[in-house]
């Protein structure tokens, strides 16, 4: 390019560097393609700011919490379609060749592919608040997995529907990846099981979040979130466990959040002093405390057992069987605090008292007991004479 030599000819220059402008493409069509787009992102804004505004005070005024749901999930996936008409526009105004506008054409596609499957994949996880009902026949967790399973065909859809576009065969290329899935398949066992076992405990309705359960040996706390390899188990020091779901399908699994009442089993032992109507009045005052409080389940709804149970060594023992009407366990606990308050008011009320591990030594003193303690073969005499002395004094001998 030659250099002007005149006003007329940096004019020219200049007019001819503004035409030429980049890849052969107009500093004009790339000033009203910047405008295009800026256009769009200024009307995005604006219905961000006063449509969605108000929609969203629409769907407020209404009892149904659907549709709250639905405008909050496509809010982003709207805002995302002036964007995809700004690149159009602004691809139309750029004067292209034929295999960049071809490009060009496949970019808008993919956008506009992105925006439905991104659309459809937020309406689904708001479809949780209409699928509530079914949360009630199956479990909240059985829901969630659904929505789930949604969002993720949503997502396979979308990436196999872009991946067409820009002229990938997914058939061919899922029937080619067959032989290497089976190899995984093969190493993958174990989440394969954990998604079965996850699946039956959930069609089971074993526990769902919130509940208190436990499982011997492994974990004990409140169930946080059921996943599709592992549950989600807060302890009670507020420490998570993360267990296989197979676990939850080999093992007893205590679910203590469906209990209907809270038993109590306790033995009391009384000193063997107590006499035969001592044990009458104890045993019928703590069964008369048990049926007059309300606290307690009664019979038939719940067993009642308070019975002279068995001669122990140290003591004579009392059977209590009862239940309680909550199962809470802080009022559980209550309610067992004051019962042993009870309890220890009726024994000594009735002139008893609580046993405890003791024995008894009995010393004979007669002739026999001497016998006792003659001499074995080969003991030192004086060792024995001082061992006999002190049992016999024991026993109120000389």
């Amino acid at each position: 390019m030659n250099i002007p030599q005149s006003i007329e000819e940096s004019f020219a220059f200049l007019q001819q560097t503004w035409d030429e402008g980049v890849f052969g493409v107009s500093y004009n069509s790339v000033l009203y393609a910047a405008a295009a787009i800026f256009v769009a992102l200024l009307l995005r804004g604006l219905f961000a700011r006063w449509v969605l505004r108000l929609l969203r005070k629409f769907t407020a005024s209404t009892d149904n919490k659907i549709d709250d749901a639905v405008v909050e999930a496509l809010s982003e996936p709207l805002k995302f379609v002036f964007l995809i008409v700004g690149v159009d526009i602004a691809l139309r105004i750029m004067p292209l060749a034929d295999g960049a506008r071809d490009v060009g054409n496949l970019v808008v596609q993919t956008l506009i592919a992105i925006a439905v499957f991104w659309a459809l994949n937020r309406v689904a996880g708001a479809m949780r608040i209409a699928l509530e009902p079914l949360g009630r026949m199956l479990t909240p967790s059985a829901v969630e997995w659904l929505v789930k399973a949604l969002q993720v065909i949503f997502l396979v859809v979308g990436a196999a529907s872009v991946l067409e576009l820009w002229g990938v065969r997914v058939a061919p290329l899922l029937a080619g990846l067959g032989i290497f899935g089976v190899a995984v398949a093969l190493g993958a066992q174990d989440l394969f099981k954990n998604l079965i076992a996850g699946l039956a405990v959930m069609a089971e309705k074993r526990f769902q979040r919130g509940d208190w359960i436990c499982v011997d040996g492994v974990v004990e706390g409140v169930v946080e979130q059921i996943n599709f390899r592992s549950t989600v188990v807060r302890r009670f020091d507020q420490g998570p466990v993360y267990v296989p779901n197979s676990t939850f399908a080999d093992n007893a699994v205590i679910n203590f959040s469906r209990m209907k009442q809270r038993r109590i089993f306790w033995k009391i032992g009384v000193e063997y002093n107590t006499s035969v109507d001592q044990l009458r009045r104890i045993r019928d005052r703590i069964e008369q405390y048990i049926r007059n409080t309300p606290d307690f389940a009664q019979p038939p709804g719940a067993p009642l057992f308070v019975h002279i149970d068995e001669f122990s060594e140290s003591s004579i023992d009392i059977m209590i069987y009862c239940f309680t009407e909550t199962t809470d366990w802080g009022k559980w606990l209550a309610i067992k605090e004051a019962f042993a308050y009870e309890i220890k008011n009726i024994v000594e009320g009735e002139g008893s008292g609580f046993a405890f591990p003791s024995r008894t030594l009995y010393l004979a003193a007669d002739n026999s007991a001497q016998d006792a303690f003659r001499p074995p073969q080969g003991a030192v005499p004086e060792i024995f004479d001082q061992r006999r002395v002190q049992s016999r004094a024991a026993a109120g001998g000389e």
